[in-house]
């Protein structure tokens, strides 16, 4: 089956100036696929912006109004973080809707999974703020479009951004028909994310101390989250796929190579096959140095394709405490 991608020139109208969440992340991307030959290979998936209705799915009508008059008067802070130029809400209604073309696409079978190159992020957006970078969540919107529309009652949602996904962990909190996966770096920002934190057991974070690496990652992603994801037996996965766990990124101090990523990556299209016909859905999130993140993405893409490998990965990781992962798969 083939392999999707949505992307559009919108994306880069949300203004960041010199913020690490800026367009030429996006640019860096579209440049690799380009020149690797893969961008042609690629079905080209159009996004449309998601409806003030579809929002309302999982976002407060207060705080779309807000992000919206934030920017049709010119733009501003929101938090430290957070980032509203004028284009701003154009980009994050297509961002949101872009990732719910990508299910429209995956669901009606014209690919098998798609990857949502989409900004500004999302999974720190809560149900009435944005946050993070984050100004809608678009996985979230895209979850409740899938549940609406196609009536699915078991959808799995997999995050491997360095940071906790509050927003999406706060909109689906409890949900049964979803179970959210989070494996991130803590402390760190957001400061949420613990083992305890469980919905109304839904909700699985998988917090790693600073300094995992490869080896790490490939023990908690075999040991944990492919039997959880198990025992689920989704019908449709989606990926909040941040990249800036990567060993070059200074947000963050964990340790991640391109390699590790792609394994990561192998895991999820197979737990997608086995379970829910190939449909998974990839949304853009983290990963702030355009070179490396360029890399990681169209190792994904390489892994995506038919047939797609990449590598191998030295599993030499520290040793865990039974109490690390053993809460999280009780």
């Amino acid at each position: 089956m083939k392999v999707g991608v949505v992307y559009d020139t919108v994306y880069l109208e949300h203004g960041t100036g010199e913020h690490p969440e800026n367009r030429q992340r996006l640019e860096a991307i579209v440049l690799r696929l380009k020149e690797t030959g893969l961008w042609e290979k690629l079905v080209h998936i159009v996004p449309g912006p998601a409806t003030f209705e579809e929002l309302r799915r999982v976002h407060s009508e207060s705080h779309i109004r807000y992000v919206r008059d934030l920017a049709e008067s010119g733009g501003g802070q929101i938090d430290a973080d957070t980032v509203v130029s004028l284009h701003s809400y154009e980009a994050a209604l297509y961002a949101a809707g872009g990732v719910e073309s990508a299910v429209d696409a995956v669901m009606d079978g014209e690919v098998a999974s798609a990857f949502a190159l989409v900004r500004p992020p999302g999974h720190h957006a809560t149900r009435d703020q944005s946050l993070g970078f984050c100004l809608f969540n678009n996985v979230a919107v895209a979850t409740a479009h899938a549940l609406d529309k196609y009536k699915l009652q078991r959808i799995l949602i997999l995050d491997f951004d360095v940071h906790h996904g509050n927003g999406t962990q706060d909109i689906f909190a409890d949900e049964p028909r979803i179970n959210y996966i989070s494996v991130h770096q803590s402390p760190l920002y957001p400061g949420s994310g613990s083992m305890e934190e469980r919905g109304a057991g839904n909700m699985f974070n998988i917090p790693l101390p600073p300094g995992c690496g490869d080896g790490e990652y490939m023990r908690v992603y075999d040991g944990v989250v492919v039997p959880v994801a198990r025992r689920f037996k989704p019908q449709l996965i989606f990926v909040s796929a941040g990249f800036d766990a990567h060993w070059s990124e200074s947000l963050a101090s964990m340790y991640l190579s391109i390699n590790s990523y792609a394994q990561i990556t192998l895991r999820i299209k197979a737990l997608a096959s086995e379970y829910c016909a190939g449909r998974l859905v990839l949304s853009l999130e983290g990963g702030y140095n355009p070179a490396p993140l360029a890399g990681c993405v169209k190792a994904v893409f390489d892994v995506l394709k038919p047939g797609g490998t990449f590598g191998v990965v030295e599993h030499r990781a520290k040793p865990f405490a039974d109490a690390v992962l053993n809460p999280v798969i009780s």
